[in-house]
């Protein structure tokens, strides 16, 4: 169900964002609602998310980034090859 929503903003703002709404073929109604549900969405997901502690917080702040095509199963067995690799080297003699 629509319903009507008085603004008061700038007139060259309202000008501008009307010219902006008409190049992207839509109109300036459209566009305050469509942003106004991106704002609400995101205000809903944000309340929907268990809070992390302080702690868990700056670990993900101190996250190392990892580059997209790095195999972890590869680099897990390199290091239990360099781990074991003495055993297997006493055993194989």
């Amino acid at each position: 169900m629509d319903t009507k929503l008085t603004l008061i903003i700038d007139h060259h703002v309202k000008e501008d964002a009307k010219k902006y709404a008409k190049e992207m073929g839509s109109s300036l109604s459209k566009l305050v609602e469509n942003y106004l549900k991106l704002l609400t969405a995101k205000r809903k997901k944000t309340e929907n998310e268990i809070p992390l502690s302080p702690f868990i917080e700056s670990m993900r702040k101190k996250a190392v980034k990892v580059p997209a095509d790095f195999d972890y199963k590869k680099e897990l067995e390199d290091a239990i090859w360099k781990k074991h690799r003495k055993g297997y080297e006493k055993n194989i003699d």
